[in-house]
Parts: structure tokens; C-alpha cells; sequence
């Protein structure tokens, strides 16, 4: 969407702290001994506290209020009880929703308790690259040169980024156009970033695999080639400046 009075930056402000407190609510909750189906239902009950409701449940009829992805999965993971979190595992909750006719999306990528795995590296780099891509758009900006950013950050900490996995505007419905925002260099969009409107970008920063793909259960994402994946993402206004960050406070950052 693009930002046209007062009213509608209230309105995804609004959604955007819902989505936003949420994560952050969701990262400190969990814990090993827990399973994604506990919390996931945590998260649920944070996102209703706002008033909030689960943007994939709506859209797609995902069986769950967030997507949790753990270890070798990469996104889309379906909460489950059986699916109990352990110490060091890498985990990644995505949360989005919508509020009043508004909507909104985030996620961050990070580890259970102490890092045994050796996860942390990955998850640095995808949140540095993340603040470096955001902070070098504004609007006129094309779209594939965010693409090469991140994919050439990616190659200098020494990962892959997943090709087939893309950030996308977002505002009054969950995706909406720039249908894809890719993490490389996509010279056949030629397409701009336009002062005002609404957009999620999204890192895919992977250790082994470029392309991710669909399990038996219809929604699941791993690897084309194994390995581990880190994802973070803010929803912004694009400005002719410094972007307005509007799921900052799930502190990704920090």
C-alpha cells in the first residue's frame, strides 16, 4: 500500500506493534523443554491481547497463528506438540497479522539457550545485512540493487542467500505489490522503491543452499541442499531519507 494521509500510518503503526511486541514476546518465551505448539499459542493469545488476527491463518488457512521453523527448516514450520525445543536449537518465528483492515509482518531468526551449534554467526550476519539493506532505501531506489546488497554481503561472511524466498509489500493485504523483492540481484525487475508505500523486507541468509522447497506437508521450507538458514524481517515506509522502521521495537536489533 502506499501511505496516503495521517489515519493510515496510525493504522500500520498500529498493526506493526501488535506484530512487532509479539515476536519479542514469542523470543523471550521460548525455551527448551517447550514445544512449538505451546508457543505458538502464546503468541496467539499476545496477537488477540491487541485485538490482533493471525495474517497466514486468514490468508492461507495455515494450521497455526505463527510460522515456527526449527533447525533445518527454513520457514513456513508448522507448530506442533510433538516438536519439543531444545538447547541450541536455531529457531525462527515469523509473525504477521492484521488489525483494523491493516497488515503487518516481522520475523527473526535466533538460538535456545546457549549457542552449542555454532548457529550465532549465521544469525549476525543476517541481521546486519537486514540493517544494512533497509538503511540503503528510500524511494527511486531499484529494487534489484538491494538485491545485489545482500547477496553480496551474504558472499563476504561467506553464506548463500535462498533465491526463491522474497520480501514483498504489505498494507491491506499480506502480500501485495512489489511482489518480490529478491536477495539477489534480479535484473529483469526493473521496478523502484516509491516513496510512501508499505514494504516487508526479508533476509534469507543460508550456509548450503540457494533454493528452498516444499515438504509432504504442503507448507514446510528446507533446504535445496541442506544446511541451516537465518531470516529477519521489518515492514517499513519507504521515505526520500532514512526509512521508517514500523516493527523496530520487536528489537531485533538489540
Amino acid at each position: 500500500m502506499s501511505i496516503t494521509k495521517e489515519e493510515e500510518l496510525i493504522g500500520m503503526q498500529k498493526a506493526s506493534e501488535a506484530v512487532a511486541v509479539t515476536l519479542k514476546e514469542m523470543r523471550n518465551f521460548a525455551k527448551a523443554g517447550i514445544s512449538t505448539k505451546q508457543l505458538d499459542d502464546f503468541g496467539a493469545a499476545v496477537l488477540a491481547d491487541f485485538g490482533a488476527k493471525s495474517a497466514p491463518f486468514l490468508t492461507y488457512k495455515f494450521p497455526g497463528y505463527t510460522c515456527i521453523s526449527v533447525n533445518n527448516e527454513f520457514c513456513h514450520g508448522i507448530p506442533s506438540v510433538k516438536n519439543i525445543l531444545k538447547e541450541g536449537d536455531l529457531i525462527n518465528i515469523d509473525v504477521s497479522a492484521e488489525l483494523n483492515g491493516f497488515w503487518s509482518d516481522n520475523g527473526g531468526s535466533f538460538v535456545i539457550g546457549k549457542d552449542i551449534n555454532q548457529h550465532q554467526k549465521l544469525i549476525n550476519a543476517s541481521r546486519q545485512i537486514l540493517h544494512k539493506a533497509i538503511h540503503n532505501i528510500k524511494g527511486g531506489v531499484k529494487i534489484q540493487d538491494i538485491g545485489l546488497l545482500i547477496e553480496t554481503e551474504a558472499k563476504k561472511n561467506g553464506y548463500r542467500v535462498i533465491k526463491n524466498l522474497t520480501g514483498h509489500g504489505v498494507g491491506r493485504s499480506l502480500h501485495e505489490a512489489p511482489s518480490e523483492i529478491a536477495n539477489y540481484r534480479d535484473r529483469y525487475n526493473q521496478t523502484r522503491f516509491k516513496k510512501n508505500s508499505v514494504v516487508a523486507i526479508e533476509t534469507f541468509i543460508s550456509t548450503n543452499s540457494t533454493y528452498a522447497e516444499t515438504l509432504a506437508d504442503g507448507w514446510t521450507m528446507v533446504g535445496d541442499k541442506g544446511g541451516f538458514m537465518a531470516q529477519h524481517e521489518h515492514t517499513i515506509v519507504v521515505t526520500d531519507g532514512k526509512p521508517i522502521i514500523l516493527t523496530e521495537m520487536n528489537e531485533i536489533w538489540n
